[in-house]
Order: structure tokens, then sequence, then C-alpha cells
């Protein structure tokens, strides 16, 4: 079975991270996808963060949601870069990158929806929640969608299977340290799929295999030769 791996809000590690210039630096080092954020500004603009609010990314203050695109366009959200959108992204990378999109809340399911639709890219963009409404909500409107669960506190992870199964995802995104055997095989028994965050070093990324995991995720921009120098 291939291993994917896919870089956590481009390659965070070494760039700005859910910036163009991250998420462009991950695909030239040949990672297998990227993950991204996505808040609604307040002019209904999906952007590219993943923080509710502005202070630890970006020289602006305040919720994201307060701010129309124009004025979330004026910050620097490092090295120069700014916020982009979630359209400025599809356009930056390549064509066929897939794209795993975190939704917060309802609202951003519906919005992200739509462009999903509107542009074809059921078969590239995979929508990833902690929140099972959100994901609810974008399979009540895409059914053929593609969900992922993401789940990280250890008082959750014995229910991985029966959310999964509820909000229709066959993959979870699960923190690795909150792994073990016995809920990966619980989770193949059921047809599901398990990746893990963060991986970033050669010891998480032998215990990821040694789990039987499909694929994980990582701040680091060399994760992928050293899967393959390692494999």
């Amino acid at each position: 079975m291939s291993f994917f791996i896919i870089g956590h809000r481009g390659v965070m590690a070494a760039e700005p991270e859910n910036t163009l210039r991250s998420f462009l630096r991950a695909e030239r080092e040949g990672l297998d996808g990227i993950e991204l954020d996505l808040h609604l500004s307040k002019d209904g603009e999906l952007v590219v963060m993943h923080d509710e609010t502005l202070e630890r990314t970006t020289d602006g203050s305040g919720p994201i949601a307060d701010q129309e695109l124009e004025r979330l366009k004026e910050l620097d959200a490092g090295l120069g870069e700014r916020i982009p959108t979630f359209g400025e992204v599809l356009d930056a990378v390549g064509p066929t990158l897939p794209i795993q999109a975190e939704i917060k809340d309802v609202a951003a399911a519906r919005s992200l929806a739509k462009v999903l639709a509107e542009r074809d890219l059921l078969d590239r963009v995979s929508v990833l929640s902690f929140h099972d409404t959100a994901l609810i909500e974008v399979r009540s409107l895409l059914p053929q969608a593609r969900t992922v669960l993401v789940a990280g506190a250890s008082a959750h992870r014995e229910t991985f299977v029966g959310r999964a199964q509820q909000v229709g995802s066959t993959l979870v995104s699960v923190e690795l340290r909150q792994l073990n055997q016995a809920i990966v095989d619980r989770c193949g028994a059921a047809g599901i799929d398990v990746m893990a965050w963060t991986v970033n070093d050669e010891r998480d990324l032998a215990l990821a295999r040694a789990l039987g995991l499909v694929g994980c995720v990582t701040d680091q921009p060399g994760m992928k030769r050293l899967a393959e120098a390692t494999a």
C-alpha cells in the first residue's frame, strides 16, 4: 500500500503557514498534497488561515469574521505574503495537486460546498473537520464529497468509528500520539482508513508505518525524501 504525505498548511516548519509561498514550496518538494484551513471573511470570502483571529500569523488583530477581504489583503502574513483566498490557492498550485481543506463551522461548509460544485473539485479536494456538524452539512449538500473526520483528544478516540460512519467519512485523521494498533484495527474492520498528524521526523514516520496508516501530515519539507529513503 502506498503511503501519502500531505504538507501541513503548506510546509509550515520552513515557510509562513497557509500562504501561497508555503503551498508552492510543498508542491516543489514533491509532497503528495497540501492541507489548509478555511474561514469566512465578513463579506463571505473563503480565506486561508488556521486561527479565528489575526494576531498569531499576521500583523493584524481581531477576528477574521470582522474584516472584509479588502482589509485582510492589506495584512502581512509572513515574509511579505498576503492571506490567500481558497480560489487563489487553487489557481496557484498544479491543477491535479490533492488538497485537504479543513473547515470549522457550518457556514464555511456551505461556502466550500458551493466552490467544489462550481469548479468540479470533488475528485481533488477532501473536506476535513473536527466538527461533525460541518461534515454532515457538506454531505447533505454534496453527497459525493469526500469527508475526513479529524480527531485529537484521547477522550474521544474510542468513538472514531461511529462518528466517521455518521458523517460519511472513510478516512480519519488522528493525532499520532493518540493512536494505537487496536484503534487502527477497529477502524480497518469498519472500512475506515487512518492517517496521522503531525509526523515530523524519522521516528514518527516509522511509528505511522508500523501502525499500518495510509498517510500522514507533516510540517517538514523534506519528509517525502525521508520516506522514500527509508521505505
